[in-house]
């Protein structure tokens, strides 16, 4: 896993990461666009409840204490392609896409949010917190890859 988060101030980020996965484009994309099992293998997701057809919500607590309940809205799901990108609301508003690439068995899932933090704590604290932000994203992403990567293994 790689990642990296820059930010324009005022609560607004852009992550970056790269997850390499042992399993094929079609078992990765099956995965990630079934966000009702992501509670099985992304212990950071505490709950998924469907909204719409194309909507859920997630609950979502890493090590800082504190929750963020985010919508996703899906915008494009490609599996030909392998592109994939939601609508975020709620916690966080942005988007967040993937894209998978073959590599050697496995494939290369790249990972791209850009969101404004809401949550008023967040954005109170972004000034002087963001590098702790960072940390606890870059640890929830990697909890994410290794999750994933057990649960492809099954």
């Amino acid at each position: 896993m790689t990642g990296s988060l820059t930010g324009r101030g005022g609560g607004w980020y852009r992550f970056r990461d790269t997850w390499v996965l042992p399993a094929s484009p079609k078992a990765v994309f099956d995965a990630v666009v079934d966000l009702a099992a992501y509670p099985l293998w992304w212990r950071d997701v505490r709950s998924v409840s469907r909204v719409d057809e194309d909507t859920a919500e997630l609950v979502c607590r890493s090590r800082l204490p504190y929750a963020l309940t985010v919508r996703m809205h899906r915008d494009r799901q490609d599996e030909r392609e392998g592109r994939l990108r939601v609508l975020l609301s709620g916690d966080l508003e942005g988007t967040l896409a993937g894209a998978l690439v073959a590599v050697g068995n496995g494939t290369r899932l790249e990972i791209t949010q850009e969101v404004e933090a809401r949550k008023p704590l967040l954005r109170k604290l972004d000034r002087v917190a963001r590098p702790v932000f960072r940390i606890n994203h870059a640890l929830m992403m990697r909890r994410g890859q290794h999750g994933l990567q057990g649960y492809l293994g099954r």
